[in-house]
């Protein structure tokens, strides 16, 4: 579903009026020179309710600067500019934008997100300078919701899709985040007030929204998830310090009859590569299917830069397959740069098909299936498939972070240590004992 400007500007309007004490003028008499830096609260308008955030804004006396404040982290915009009343805040990673005007104080606008194919979807935006009243702070909670959940998000086909939340609140402040199958939430935040809870994030790439009630037995019921404009779905919850979800290492795995995960697919600048390279010969590679929407993938890639450094000279490859929203490959090639100048990537990233896990599959049949972004393939130095990851458990997850960069620091140099056609000598010496 896809919101017209005219109506996203209306309910940025609409929000923006609660902050002002008047609204009788929709544009300021003269357009301001500067626009107040330090710290804004803002809010994003979904159907299901508010994205509560921040943005912090400087001037350095010749240009501003600005970070959204998602939860525990900064998002850094690297777009920023202010231009006769008007603010420009572009995320060029991923294509999205919020442009707002200074009216009497406040920022009132729209944040566009940039969907597969193009398509658009647009919210009413708005800011004020300074942080929550001590009322909003200090607001009443009747449940502490710290601690782990067993989640069930319900499809619209009926069937459930087992998650797991890890909260913690402090006061009536709630942070947290939920652990599925196939990755993460990343960063939440929002607040406990009387037996109603809310949770929102806005990366620069997402904009969701988890909101409910907790019940007399202290079980979270008939709640919403909220994805922009057109996600709608139901979920519950449940207290369980020992839900845990599939191993991520077991959920995809090559198809029968195939012996090694081939591909071939053109880089920025149209050359196309693939695992027969000489690049690759007798080289430990790490293939991941990404895409630079995909927040996820970006925790990956933020991860997966400084680790190719580590170890390349090692013996380490790595190659990311790019799904992008863009069919046209020179659209898809510049999201490429833009990711690569972003996290400082200097493996390879080759322009695989459009963001769809079905469509990927297609392009990658010796796979039994593509269930995520990202998915990380660990391939030995004859070629082998060793490994396969489903998912990624980014920053968002405190400990499952840890755990996971450990793991797959312990299977590369596992795989680094191990020379050339190891199968076929463990072969031959087994062959020659039994001689």
């Amino acid at each position: 579903m896809i919101i017209a400007s005219r109506r996203g500007t209306t309910g940025a309007l609409l929000v923006a009026c609660a902050w002002l004490t008047a609204c009788d003028r929709p544009e300021p008499v003269s357009q301001p020179a500067t626009l107040p830096t330090g710290y804004w609260q803002a809010s994003i308008e979904l159907p299901g309710g508010l994205i509560e955030t921040g943005i912090e804004i400087s001037f350095d006396g010749t240009a501003y600067s600005a970070s959204v404040v998602n939860g525990q982290e900064r998002v850094r915009i690297d777009e920023v500019s202010f231009t006769g009343g008007s603010l420009l805040l572009r995320f060029p990673a991923f294509n999205n934008e919020i442009r707002a005007t200074l009216i009497e104080g406040s920022l009132v606008g729209e944040l566009t997100l940039v969907k597969r194919f193009g398509d658009t979807q647009v919210m009413p935006f708005a800011a004020r300078p300074g942080s929550m009243t001590d009322a909003e702070m200090n607001a009443s909670a009747n449940h502490d919701l710290s601690g782990r959940w067993a989640v069930r998000f319900h499809e619209p086909d009926g069937t459930d899709t087992a998650s797991i939340g890890e909260f913690a609140q402090r006061g009536s402040r709630l942070f947290g985040t939920f652990l599925n199958p196939n990755g993460d939430h990343r960063f939440l935040a929002g607040h406990v007030r009387g037996d109603e809870f809310h949770l929102s994030t806005f990366d620069g790439a997402h904009a969701f929204i988890f909101s409910g009630s907790i019940d007399k037995e202290g079980a979270i019921v008939d709640a919403d998830f909220w994805s922009g404009t057109s996600w709608h779905q139901k979920w519950s919850a449940e207290r369980n310090e020992n839900v845990s979800l599939p191993d991520a290492f077991s959920r995809t795995f090559l198809k029968p009859g195939y012996e090694r995960f081939e591909f071939a697919f053109p880089n920025e600048d149209g050359v196309t590569a693939s695992l027969d390279d000489e690049k690759y010969r007798d080289k430990v590679v790490m293939v991941t299917l990404a895409g630079t929407w995909c927040p996820n993938c970006n925790d990956e890639a933020r991860y997966l830069a400084p680790f190719y450094s580590r170890y390349r000279d090692q013996g380490l490859e790595i190659v990311a397959l790019m799904f992008e929203h863009f069919e046209d490959h020179d659209v898809a090639a510049e999201q490429v740069r833009r990711f690569r100048a972003k996290h400082g990537i200097e493996y390879d990233t080759l322009i695989a098909g459009v963001s769809d896990k079905t469509e990927a599959g297609k392009v990658l049949p010796s796979l039994s299936a593509v269930l995520a972004f990202p998915t990380t393939i660990f391939i030995d130095r004859d070629g082998r498939v060793r490994r396969i990851h489903t998912g990624f458990a980014g920053p968002g997850t405190g400990e499952h972070f840890v755990r996971l960069q450990r793991q797959f620091t312990d299977l590369v140099t596992e795989l680094l240590a191990e020379p050339p056609n190891l199968i076929e000598s463990l072969t031959s010496d087994q062959n020659a004992d039994e001689i």
